[in-house]
């Protein structure tokens, strides 16, 4: 999962990014404002993390223009402000949760989660499709109720996709998916093939039904009831 840290106090985005990272989350940063419109033209994040008062900007623009580009990422506004006009702009301009500074890092991270839970699988802890399961929050993955072993790349690939299912999804943007704004300076995507067919392999070894289709020329897709 993709996070993008908006922020520019570099000691708190620093400490966020430290703490999402040991929970498996990949993590970039934006400190001003125009570099933050940069970020989302270009790239797609499962969260957005806003701080309001940017040295160049103010952060509720940044909400407007995920609305004018129809974009879906999960945003959270973190503001040292605690003004309810502020909280009620940034949430009728499409924000999905508001935390004020100073806060507990496990409480944000308890938020991010539950935002991309609630966008990409309708609340539920647990994702079942016929005779695959996947507990989101033990990060376990079973075939016919027999635990397979997944690395964090790969758990992340098949989260990604079943978040998507029914989608191509180009070998460009799970490198970018996978490594972030560093997939621009890769010379190849060949690490995403390599990671597709391992993930494959894994869980047809196991039993599973063939889900993942390698769509030729374009990149992959998930398969399964909308």
């Amino acid at each position: 999962m993709k996070i993008l840290i908006i922020e520019d106090e570099a000691e708190l985005a620093k400490s966020i990014a430290e703490y999402l990272s040991g929970e498996n989350y990949l993590c970039e940063f934006a400190s001003t404002f125009h570099e933050a419109l940069n970020k989302i033209e270009v790239f797609q994040y499962d969260c957005i993390l806003l701080d309001i008062m940017l040295p160049d900007g103010n952060g509720l623009k940044i909400l407007e223009e995920l609305k004018k580009q129809n974009k879906q990422d999960g945003v959270i506004i973190i503001s040292a402000k605690n003004a309810l006009d502020d909280k009620i702009a940034g949430l009728q301009l499409g924000a999905d949760d508001y935390l004020t500074k100073p806060f507990h890092l496990s409480e944000l991270m308890a938020r991010i989660y539950s935002i991309i839970r609630r966008k990409q699988f309708n609340n539920s802890n647990i994702i079942k499709q016929n005779e695959l399961q996947i507990d989101l929050l033990a990060k376990t993955v079973a075939i016919n109720n027999q635990p397979i072993a997944l690395t964090k790349k790969e758990f992340d690939l098949l989260i990604y996709f079943i978040g998507n299912k029914n989608k191509v999804i180009s070998k460009s943007t799970l490198a970018e998916h996978l490594s972030g704004d560093l997939a621009d300076m890769l010379d190849n995507h060949d690490f995403v093939y390599a990671h597709v067919k391992n993930l494959k392999k894994k869980l047809y070894d196991a039993g599973s039904e063939h889900y993942l289709k390698t769509v030729y020329g374009t990149g992959y897709k998930w398969e399964g009831d909308s």
